[in-house]
């Protein structure tokens, strides 16, 4: 039995249905019965739990072959990121008492950065679980494909605003059907220790080729337009953000290149075009 986090999300429900798929028994980590009953008619074990109460986790942990863990993502933390601290406080109990038999995490790019920034909370979180006793493999994702869902209503307009520059330089990006799918992988993989996988796309992307490809999509011309970097704080303020200098830092660290890949990663075979083109028909 592999138990799943965030299995209703786009990363969990691919792991899900690649298990699926490969004939394995999933349970699905919701948090309330009602978010499982779609997966409890696809056959699905269904365990309700909570990021904040350890018990719940433990017990929706317990007896499985391996578990997939994900971090609910927080674009606009406290200085000092007390949240995801009583998170990984949380986590880490649980999986103690639960000791399933191995544990694969979602991470990200840059992770092991020192400079800090928004995805130094997910370094922090390898560094807590990576002291377990339970072999653990961190799955360092690059830049979600999907994250272009935002970018879908300025392209029907024409222009799209990228905080990604020079508009010219290649961003390793990823669809999260490779992440889900790589992630299943690992966890039917016999592992001993701490592991670490970085995964991108089969090409890495510039912010112009994403406005040519919705141009294609769309049938009409797009563009992008750098935002002046000055001109962030206050932006990320005016949308309503209490500490926007993590964020900025992270962008920075995309376009001045000290947020990269560790060592050599895996590639993926979604490509951007795949993505765009659901994103366009959905919304």
């Amino acid at each position: 039995m592999f138990a799943i986090m965030g299995i209703t999300g786009q990363v969990g429900g691919a792991a899900a249905r690649t298990l699926l798929a490969a004939r394995q028994p999933v349970r699905a980590i919701v948090r309330d019965a009602e978010k499982g009953a779609a997966w409890a008619a696809r056959g699905c074990e269904v365990a309700v739990a909570t990021i904040d109460d350890a018990a719940s986790l433990a017990a929706a942990f317990q007896g499985s072959e391996g578990v997939f863990v994900l971090i609910p993502p927080n674009f606009d933390p406290t200085p000092g990121f007390p949240e995801v601290q009583a998170i990984i406080s949380t986590l880490r109990t649980a999986l103690e008492t639960a000791k399933p038999a191995k544990v694969v995490c979602l991470s990200t790019i840059g992770a092991q950065a020192t400079q800090e920034n928004l995805l130094s909370q997910l370094g922090s979180v390898e560094r807590a679980l990576g002291s377990l006793s339970i072999p653990i493999t961190f799955l360092r994702a690059g830049w979600f494909m999907e994250n272009s869902l935002w970018d879908v209503a300025a392209a029907r307009e024409g222009v799209i605003p990228s905080f990604l520059q020079p508009l010219d330089k290649p961003v390793p990006m990823v669809a999260t059907a490779d992440v889900g799918r790589v992630a299943a992988e690992l966890l039917m993989e016999t592992r001993t220790g701490r592991h670490v996988v970085e995964l991108e796309g089969p090409l890495r992307v510039t912010p112009d080729e994403i406005a040519t490809t919705f141009a294609s999509i769309l049938g009409r011309p797009v563009r992008m337009e750098a935002v002046p970097r000055e001109t962030w704080i206050d932006l990320f303020t005016a949308q309503g953000m209490k500490n926007p200098t993590p964020r900025t830092r992270m962008l920075d660290g995309f376009n001045e290149g000290w947020i990269e890949f560790e060592n050599t990663s895996v590639k993926g075979t979604v490509a951007l075009d795949t993505v765009l083109r659901e994103l366009v028909a959905r919304s």
